[in-house]
């Protein structure tokens, strides 16, 4: 197997980019999920209630993000090391720390609705679940329950395929292949492997690297979705809910938790078992 891309998103649930290297680190991928969007309530928000936000793209820089929209204009934000404390409803996790107004002008204008940027400052500040296979002392980005997610092309070429059958099973024309950018996975393999291998493994090798798989993933309804086009559909729930449906909920993809760090890059051999 081999590693054949590697994906970034530094605010949770805004469109990320793609990267040819990554430094992993003890709670995930340097730059990944470390920014999120706060309602006026310190609640979180998140595109599975505004899905405005993934056509908004956040890029990571030294020491800032740049927030790009669709229509070309951007705004680059400095990590706010000294920013004011806000309090969260994000589990695990008490406050953040707030980024300059002219970010939260900037994001709730394009939003439609007021928000915030928070920033975690330091993710050993908050902990793995070990309702989601945490350990104590495994630190924890911005993401919901692992600080990295692996998926497998063989995995998505077999959805895909019941995709299609049932689409034709029920008369429709066989719609265009489903891009992997619906699970926002932090790593993909691809390699001689049977699909939903990864269900079975407990260790994963990327290159030098070592991580500790901590659980399958149960998927949700952002993944209904089209991040291109911003609308909901039926996919891929409605097919993952007919092949893939155990304990109530539908699995695509495991989660990771680094046991050493280092740096990856696409192209990377990956041993896994």
């Amino acid at each position: 197997m081999r590693l054949v891309s590697t994906h970034v998103h530094p605010v949770k649930s805004l469109a990320g980019v793609d990267v040819d290297h990554a430094t992993v680190e003890p709670w995930g991928l340097r730059h990944d999920r470390r920014w999120v969007l706060l309602q006026p309530d310190g609640a979180v928000l998140t595109a599975r209630t505004a899905p405005r936000m993934l056509g908004l793209t956040a890029k990571p820089g030294p020491g800032s993000i740049t927030l790009d929209d669709s229509a070309g204009a951007s705004l680059t934000v400095a990590e706010p090391k000294d920013g004011p404390p806000a309090g969260t409803t994000l589990s695990r996790l008490d406050t953040l720390r707030l980024a300059a107004g002219e970010a939260h002008d900037w994001l709730s204008d394009r939003l439609g609705q007021p928000v915030r940027l928070g920033w975690l400052d330091d993710p050993r500040r908050r902990p793995v679940s070990a309702a989601h296979g945490g350990r104590p002392g495994d630190p924890l980005n911005l993401s919901d329950a692992g600080p990295l997610l692996l998926a497998t092309l063989p995995s998505l070429r077999r959805l895909r395929d019941w995709i299609v059958e049932g689409a034709l099973e029920r008369g429709e024309p066989a719609p265009d292949p489903l891009p992997m950018a619906r699970f926002r996975p932090t790593v993909v393999l691809d390699g001689p492997v049977e699909p939903f291998a990864e269900d079975g493994w407990a260790r994963v090798r990327i290159g030098a690297v070592d991580f500790r798989v901590s659980e399958r993933c149960d998927r949700c309804q952002l993944t209904l979705i089209d991040p291109e086009t911003l609308t909901r559909g039926k996919e891929p729930i409605r097919t993952l809910a007919r092949h893939r449906r155990q304990d109530g909920k539908t699995w695509f993809g495991v989660r990771l938790i680094p046991v050493t760090t280092g740096e990856i890059s696409v192209g990377d051999p990956v041993v896994a078992g």
